[in-house]
């Protein structure tokens, strides 16, 4: 039904999210001398929104940022030792781990079987490489694709240079603003599951998805299910 399945990768199929928090938590420590948590935090927030047309999205633009809302907050006062502490977390969250989410191998073990699977993030090149590696979940896909943003012309130029067409193009992601509502407005289908936590910078209104078509799942295990469904609907109309 699909000739390609994509997937988004942080926070759909591995935690990413808990790993930023816990790390923004201990900076917020460092700098609790100096500033109260909720002026901190939106201090931080404010500099890596700014800083996403230079640094983009990843642990070391994320790392720069909080470094540079430290010097800003402490007006220059924070020492070298703590600034090396903060470099100290970064090296931390790169090395971390990864956590996959519940039902994601089976899931793509068994969709590989009958689909061709592809997964979209957004990120550094080397950091997002590394954690699919990492991952164990390589195997199960055929095609790889990082990007520095996801737009509806990043994800056009995708289908045009694996010559998809948007109509056989399913994308699974935790983001309604990059995974979801890009992929409906070229055309494709969408499939979202919500993570337990979102990013402020990837909230959407209501008032946006009013219009928009599109299906939610409440974890990946559901997926092989809809499909089977969706595939069943198709079959009643033809």
């Amino acid at each position: 039904m699909f000739e390609i399945i994509a997937f988004d990768a942080d926070d759909t199929l591995w935690h990413t999210e808990p790993l930023y928090r816990g790390t923004q938590g201990k900076i917020k420590a460092i700098l609790s001398q100096y500033h109260d948590a909720e002026w901190i935090e939106r201090r931080m927030y404010e500099t890596e929104i700014r800083n996403l047309a230079h640094y983009g999205y990843g642990i070391k633009g994320f790392t720069l940022s909080m470094i540079e809302t430290a010097i800003d907050l402490t007006e220059g006062r924070i020492s070298g030792t703590e600034i090396r502490q903060i470099i100290g977390f970064a090296r931390e969250m790169l090395a971390a781990p990864l956590e996959l989410l519940d039902s994601v191998q089976e899931t793509l073990a068994s969709l590989s079987l009958s689909h061709e699977l592809m997964v979209i993030t957004k990120g550094d090149l080397f950091e997002q490489e590394a954690k699919i590696a990492r991952s164990g979940l390589g195997e199960y896909f055929s095609r790889v694709e990082i990007v520095s943003e996801k737009t509806r012309d990043a994800y056009e130029s995708i289908a045009l240079k694996h010559k998809i067409n948007p109509r056989d193009f399913l994308m699974v992601g935790n983001s309604v603003k990059y995974d979801i509502l890009p992929v409906i407005e070229m055309g494709g289908r969408a499939v979202h599951i919500p993570y337990q936590n979102t990013w402020v910078h990837e909230t959407v209104p209501d008032s946006e998805l009013e219009q928009m078509c599109f299906m939610r799942l409440p974890n990946l295990g559901h997926l092989p299910a809809l499909i089977d469904e969706l595939f069943a609907e198709l079959n009643e109309v033809r």
